[in-house]
């Protein structure tokens, strides 16, 4: 029995579930910068006078929560486009 059809419908269907769970890396980014944003403007209002050192300080903490959503991205693009392809190229 010709096992190969099976084999690809399988790493085909890994491939979507694996894109579909990177591209939920989304998600936390998102709540991240939200609370980094909401606790940048209530420290500047209660200490106005240190408007530049935490505005600074939120701008590199949502930089560095911003690189794992795009981490997830180029992981869920690459399972999605790239991924297939090679699979397909072993398993004959």
């Amino acid at each position: 029995m010709d096992y190969t059809v099976l084999a690809k419908g399988i790493a085909l269907a890994g491939c979507a579930i694996g894109a579909g769970l990177a591209l939920i890396a989304g998600i936390g980014p998102g709540i991240g910068e939200g609370n980094c944003a909401a606790s940048a403007v209530e420290a500047i209002g209660r200490q106005p006078e240190a408007k530049g050192d935490v505005t600074s300080t939120m701008i590199l903490g949502i930089a560095l929560s911003e690189t794992t959503g795009i981490y997830g991205f180029v992981t869920g693009l690459l399972l999605i486009f790239a991924a297939p392809g090679m699979f397909m190229n072993y398993l004959g």
